[in-house]
């Protein structure tokens, strides 16, 4: 038994969640998570809002609410549609508790005694219209490397380079397109290039990347910069006590505050179950971590998150790690491409957007779970279109898979109304379900090299064959024995299948174990409510039962129930 953090990018609370962000960060996370808890490792899968920074008060503005009333909001909103996917986060919180508060100035602190932090003057970028400075991701131009038109401030999506927003050819804000004033400020540092070598070692002694986030990382390595971790901004973690004392236009950057997220989540989980100290579990020697996220989130999770693990916890003789301990970098990065539109970016303020919340009021949680696992952008880019969703969806989900399920308990229904014993298979029946129970090693080993299109397809393969297994034996034309020996050898090829799916199907699962007279538990999140500093919210939590990453012999003579249509035909809506 392994202990595994799933480690999942934190959305932001401005807005709700369209089908873009869901293919890079959820979908691909809670299938893996579900696959480690039914092979019978210690899944901890943590994350939640990230409520700071110049985004929530741009959007605080535009809909005449404060921050906090903002921010609350959109965790309700986002919360619920992550449910809704099924979802399953241990904890799925906020950055607005004060354990994530005393985390992130705990990390900061140490960093900083052990000389891996330190105060330097910078120039930043304020917005003419506001007075507010700019985020460096809320700055784009032209990159003064290879031209591309749409660089941001922190790295050129075209030619990877890492940059800084003075580096920008025609800069501009992303807010009103007004050109910002650049002017000095000072600010506490991150000393990338002094963690240059033990980053290098790391990345040196990690296996099984994705090559492209590989490449990339290392590409980062070659020539880094100090990063600033604070801003001068209000709305966001206060900094601790030092040379800027209690000034409240200084707080720290969003992108240090969010990253210490994910091992305050796990901190405010042990306290939510009562068992403080368990979290250490999950960033000690000997546990594994997954991160997922998209593309853009390369360079804080493959540079930036193991360079404040490493200054926090202390590399060099003489260094004294936080009060945390010396904590476990990450195991693997799991960055997927970008979900396209038409070729276009999602973009809600261009209307190029399909809201996860929308999708879902026309279309079944598994199907669109589906259509990301067997289509998304695992390793590239991919485009998502109504038609495409409607293809997979009633082409294979429904026609293949449902209509299997459906025709072999069927066919136990009302032949006998409980599972037949078949007194032994032909020979074509135990090919069969040999090939199946192959499939667990095959299909398993997939998931956990978060490889999804292909274990997907390899256990829609495997429905293929139980499908023309029963076509061509034909138990509506045989005697009462054959039919037993056939149905009995499709029933359980369905089972073996739906053990394989049920990391990507949860909400239909049960319900094709229940066909099949065997038990079944719900694996589906819940939400707990959590009151702090007067507010009201809610969080995703478990547990969940998964099963076992096994066949699940099926019970000679248990009743069946009649048969029920699992999925429904999805008809893609006219304007699109």
């Amino acid at each position: 038994m392994t202990h595994i953090l799933v480690a999942v990018a934190w959305p932001y609370a401005n807005g709700p969640r369209h089908i873009g962000h869901i293919a890079g960060f959820a979908v691909p996370s809670d299938i893996f998570a579900r696959y480690q808890r039914m092979k019978g490792n210690e899944v901890l899968m943590v994350s939640g809002t990230d409520e700071h920074g110049t985004p929530i008060l741009v959007q605080a503005e535009k809909e005449g609410m404060s921050p906090e009333a903002l921010s609350l909001k959109y965790h309700k909103v986002i919360t619920e549609d992550l449910r809704d996917l099924g979802m399953s986060y241990d904890i799925f919180t906020r950055t607005r508790t004060e354990t994530h508060r005393e985390a992130v100035q705990e990390l900061f602190r140490s960093a900083l005694r052990n000389g891996y932090v330190y105060l330097s003057e910078q120039k930043v970028a304020i917005s003419p219209s506001t007075g507010r400075t700019l985020p460096d991701r809320y700055i784009e131009g032209t990159c003064p490397f290879c031209g591309a038109e749409d660089a941001r401030g922190d790295q050129c999506d075209e030619c990877g380079k890492e940059l800084d927003p003075t580096d920008l050819l025609n800069p501009r804000s992303k807010i009103d397109g007004s050109t910002p004033i650049f002017t000095s400020k000072e600010h506490y540092f991150l000393d990338l290039p002094a963690l240059k070598p033990c980053l290098e070692k790391w990345l040196e002694g990690c296996r099984g990347w994705r090559g492209p986030v590989m490449a990339f990382a290392k590409s980062l390595l070659k020539d880094p910069r100090p990063r600033a971790i604070t801003r001068d901004i209000d709305w966001g973690v206060p900094l601790p006590e030092g040379p800027f004392g209690s000034d409240p236009s200084k707080r720290f950057y969003v992108w240090f505050d969010a990253l210490v997220g994910y091992l305050s989540s796990c901190l405010e989980w042990s306290l939510r179950e009562g068992r403080e100290g368990e979290w250490e579990k999950w960033w000690k020697d000997g546990a594994e971590s997954y991160y997922f996220m998209g593309k853009d989130n390369i360079t804080f999770h493959t540079e930036i998150w193991p360079a404040v693990l490493m200054a926090s916890g202390g590399v060099k003789e003489g260094d004294s790690p936080s009060r945390f301990g010396k904590l476990s970098l990450p195991s693997k990065v799991v960055a997927s491409g970008f979900m396209t539109m038409k070729g276009a970016k999602f973009s809600s303020s261009r209307g190029v957007v399909v809201y996860l919340r929308d999708l879902l009021k026309i279309c079944q949680p598994d199907a669109v779970r589906y259509f990301i696992a067997s289509c998304g952008p695992e390793k590239e880019d991919a485009d998502f279109s109504f038609e495409e969703l409607e293809r997979k969806v009633n082409g294979e989900l429904v026609a293949s898979w449902g209509n299997l399920v459906n025709r072999v308990c069927t066919l136990i229904y009302k032949n006998w109304g409980e599972i037949p014993d078949p007194e032994g298979l032909d020979p074509r029946g135990e090919d069969l379900l040999k090939s199946t129970l192959e499939g667990f090693g095959e299909v398993g080993g997939l998931i956990g090299e978060n490889r999804l299109h292909e274990a997907l397809s390899k256990a829609m393969r495997l429905a293929g064959d139980v499908n023309r297994y029963l076509s061509e034996s034909e138990p509506w034309k045989k005697g009462e024995g054959e039919q037993k020996k056939i149905l009995f050898a499709a029933a359980q090829g369905v089972c073996d299948i739906n053990v394989m799916l049920s990391p990507f199907l949860p909400f239909s699962s049960p319900e094709v174990f229940s066909l099949l007279a065997l038990p079944s538990s719900s694996s589906l999140p819940k939400t707990r409510k959590v009151e702090e500093g007067g507010e009201e919210w809610s969080e995703i939590c478990g547990p969940y039962e998964c099963g076992s990453w096994a066949r699940r012999e099926l019970c000679i003579g248990a009743k069946v129930p009649k048969p029920r249509p699992l999925f429904k035909k999805f008809e893609a809506p006219s304007e699109a």
